[in-house]
């Protein structure tokens, strides 16, 4: 009987972890969490419509479009961040459809990501950044649309230059809601 009772333990505790393991992994929204698949793994971004409602649709926009697959991460600086988004991969292109900034105090931590933009502040479009670490320098200059929820290590693996000579490339972006997995 004592050994009938802990294999039931076990198998008990065995399906404990599985469902905890199993609900670390699903979003909490699927329609505010994306899922970027890079070369090493999958990075979860839960959105922050909080912050920036309208950035937060246009990425989803563009990811359903599947706009941001094979784009490379043109600029990967160390210790700073790595940024992504444009379809020509030199840094200067876009989608063609410019947003209106939507600053906030969030500030720019490790795994907070960010939409890039040029030195006109309602300039940012379809390039965005990851921070590797934070940068207080960037609060309330920039608009904070994202944090890494899992997946870090893998950011940390993008090749580094401005730009890198072999550019690590956005392999799928995808709202986790439209994933079928």
């Amino acid at each position: 009987m004592l050994k009938a009772l802990l294999s039931m333990g076990r198998v008990a505790a065995a399906m404990l972890a599985f469902m905890a393991i199993a609900s670390a992994q699903a979003p909490r929204d699927p329609e505010n969490t994306l899922f970027l698949d890079l070369k090493d793994g999958r990075v979860v971004i839960e959105l922050r419509p909080d912050l920036a409602p309208r950035h937060v649709e246009r990425i989803k926009e563009l990811a359903r479009q599947r706009f941001y697959d094979g784009i490379v991460f043109h600029r990967v600086i160390d210790g700073f961040m790595a940024q992504t988004g444009d379809p020509t991969g030199t840094g200067r292109g876009g989608s063609g459809k410019t947003l209106v900034a939507e600053f906030s105090r969030e500030p720019f931590v490790r795994g907070t990501v960010g939409m890039a933009r040029s030195s006109n502040p309602h300039s940012g479009d379809s390039q965005f950044f990851i921070m590797f670490q934070p940068n207080p320098g960037l609060n309330g200059q920039y608009t904070v649309w994202g944090r890494v929820a899992s997946g870090m290590a893998f950011v940390d693996r993008i090749v580094r230059g401005e730009p890198p000579r072999e550019p690590d490339r956005i392999i799928r972006l995808r709202v986790a809601a439209d994933v079928k997995e």
